[in-house]
């Protein structure tokens, strides 16, 4: 929506201010330039990048028009959910959770909450955390740097699709210059037509200028901001889960370990004490 709500404003404050000036729109339409401008800069980010980043950036742009998955109702979710987890853990042992663990899908515990159970990614970082707590004899130290070196992986990867439009849209305004030279060429061989036609083919050849740098920082680079806004949100989830998984493995009870939790979230998202607190013990009573 606000990507949308951005596009329209901006067109209509350079292209309205430049007709207001008395310029000619029809002008800026040139479609060659747009041609150049565009497949240079997509054909070297496709030569740069190919393969798998190339097809996670084309799964990721979809989201771009779409709200944060990660909203304070789905932490909300997320810390009733782990929190029965780890109450269960508390009372009857590791080996209690073993079929919640082996089988999420059938799961009294995560079938509450459809808004946790439908992330896959989510929900097999818990499981495959809470099985290295029940079957491993890994200490919370190990466990940690393990974590680690997992989200560090996650963040790498989420981020490609932002790196891969900000490459593009880094290279837009050069191949701007590229187009305007070319137009500059195409006028300089048609030096025996007067004035009033050669002034238009400069102006047209300008224009590749104005084109490269008015999609790259207008249009392009705004989206790459967003995508790598959307990597960071991903990874604050698995962070949140590492701390509170980490607070139970280190002893504190389950309603510290999800205060552990809330802590690492953004003012935006997280909760008030007391919130989660009333949240998590109605949830858990349903």
């Amino acid at each position: 929506m606000f990507v949308i709500v951005g596009y329209v404003f901006m067109c209509v404050c350079i292209l309205g201010a430049y007709a207001w000036h008395g310029g000619h729109l029809g002008v800026l339409w040139q479609p060659s330039e747009i041609v150049i401008i565009f497949g240079g800069a997509l054909g070297g980010m496709i030569a740069g990048y190919g393969g798998k980043p190339l097809k996670a950036t084309i799964k990721a742009l979809p989201s771009i028009f779409k709200g944060s998955a990660y909203t304070k109702a789905f932490y909300m979710d997320l810390f009733a959910c782990l929190f029965e987890l780890l109450s269960k853990v508390r009372k009857e042992g590791l080996m209690s959770i073993e079929n919640d663990v082996e089988d999420p899908h059938s799961s009294p515990i995560f079938s509450k909450y459809p808004g946790i159970s439908k992330d896959h990614h989510v929900v097999e970082f818990i499981t495959d955390y809470l099985r290295l707590m029940v079957g491993g004899n890994l200490n919370a130290f190990e466990i940690e740097n393990l974590m680690d070196v997992e989200l560090e992986t996650h963040h790498h990867e989420a981020e490609l699709p932002a790196t891969a439009i900000t490459k593009l849209a880094d290279g837009l305004p050069a191949f701007g210059i590229v187009a305007a030279v070319m137009g500059v060429v195409h006028t300089m061989g048609s030096l025996h037509l007067p004035p009033s036609e050669l002034g238009k083919l400069i102006g047209a050849a300008l224009v590749g200028t104005f084109m490269g740098i008015w999609l790259a920082y207008g249009f392009v680079g705004p989206l790459g901001t967003l995508l790598e806004t959307k990597a960071k949100e991903s990874s604050q989830v698995f962070q949140t889960i590492k701390v509170t998984l980490l607070a139970s493995l280190n002893g504190y009870a389950p309603q510290i370990a999800v205060e552990f939790g809330r802590k690492a979230l953004d003012s935006s998202e997280r909760p008030s004490f007391q919130e989660l607190e009333e949240f998590v013990k109605s949830a858990k009573n349903k």
